[in-house]
């Protein structure tokens, strides 16, 4: 048996969502900035598909903007947003994805700004009055807050965050790219200044994202070369990529509560059989709690071993695909630094499982048989 548990990393492709690019694949393939018939129709179908997100996500068509995916929409809006609002101190947390975190730390090498680490509880919450405290202490801050951690699953309260850094007079920016699509944001009531999102994380294609702008805080243009995206994002739009992105939302939403129900499910089935079947078994940061983490991943907690270095490698010989943490940075060669913060010196094994609505239970049985036989061996 094949089984792919490695969502948070990418989905496969909806094939309504493939069906509803592939005109513009084949057929549709002229210039969006071009002002013949060719170019006026593809123009079209992206304003249109920019009109359907900003509907899903209560907001205006003018405060979205494509970008090729999560990393780039991180990285402008930090940028821009210091240089726009001549922001000297960032707060963020130890367990932010590196698109924030490596976006901050080589602001801070420069001397754009300051850098603050809000305190996290033993799960990796925020401290919510840690991050009061840094507000006040630090005027017109950038707060870089992911709503959930990629890896272990934590879910932030946006909505009190918002209000703590509306308050304040903070620029909330929040790495939304786990939870658009699984969740609804409703950006009128939400007090964030720029969110991110990625398509492939939501069964739509790779290379195509957006970043949400509050109209009120509008930061200057990042990517220089052309008035693409409402003179914000220099670069020939990718049409077929938006488009696909703009149905794979509409499915999502169209299908959330249904599929949230039946992930979580497989969710709680996979924690309950792995603690009968693997003695000593655990669970990273919140990833257990259903009801404060993201329902597509589970962060597991093995006893220690020589060999822990070797599960995933074991996995795939068994067919599993799963992950270790962040597949941004599966290639490297040290560890999680999000289960490195928290657990610091811990020699137990990790595995990220994470969910889609293409999974089934019988591939929930299997990966816990195969697990358990792999701790054995190894223990």
């Amino acid at each position: 048996m094949k089984v792919y548990l490695d969502n948070a990393a990418t989905t496969p492709l909806d094939p309504e969502v493939f069906e509803a690019m592939k005109p513009f694949l084949l057929e549709d393939f002229g210039n969006p900035s071009s002002t013949h018939a060719h170019g006026r129709k593809v123009r079209a179908a992206i304003e249109s598909a920019r009109k359907k997100v900003a509907e899903l996500l209560n907001c205006t068509p003018g405060e979205i903007i494509f970008t090729s995916g999560g990393t780039e929409a991180d990285n402008t809006l930090l940028r821009s947003s210091v240089q726009t609002y001549g922001i000297t101190h960032a707060i963020t947390s130890p367990l932010e994805h590196h698109a924030v975190l490596h976006t901050l730390e080589m602001m801070e090498k420069s001397g754009a700004i300051q850098l603050h680490f809000v305190n996290l509880d033993e799960h990796g919450h925020v401290d919510m009055a840690h991050l009061e405290q840094l507000l006040q202490q630090h005027s017109n801050a950038l707060v870089a807050l992911m709503h959930a951690n990629n890896e272990i699953g934590n879910l932030l309260d946006m909505q009190a965050v918002g209000d703590l850094c509306k308050h304040y007079g903070a620029f909330f920016q929040s790495d939304t790219v786990q939870t658009v699509g699984h969740y609804r944001h409703d950006l009128k009531t939400l007090h964030v200044c720029g969110m991110t999102a990625a398509a492939h994380k939501f069964h739509g294609p790779k290379g195509v994202g957006f970043m949400y702008i509050k109209k009120d805080r509008k930061i200057n243009q990042f990517m220089h070369g052309g008035a693409q995206e409402r003179n914000m994002r220099g670069g020939t739009e990718n049409t077929y990529g938006i488009i696909g992105l703009a149905k794979a939302l509409e499915i999502a939403y169209r299908d959330m509560e249904e599929h949230e129900h039946y992930i979580k499910h497989l969710k709680a089935r996979m924690i309950d059989k792995l603690r009968a079947a693997i003695p000593g078994v655990d669970f990273h940061g919140d990833s257990a709690n259903l009801e404060r983490s993201l329902y597509t991943v589970l962060n597991v907690c093995l006893p220690e071993s020589e060999e822990n270095s070797m599960l995933l490698f074991n996995l795939d010989l068994q067919g599993i695909s799963a992950s270790g943490g962040s597949a941004c940075s599966s290639g490297a060669t040290t560890g999680s630094h999000v289960l490195g913060a928290l657990y610091p010196g811990s020699q137990r094994g990790a595995v990220r499982f994470s969910f889609s609505k293409y999974n089934k239970a019988e591939e929930i049985d299997f990966v816990v048989e195969k697990l358990a036989e792999i701790c054995k061996v190894t223990a």
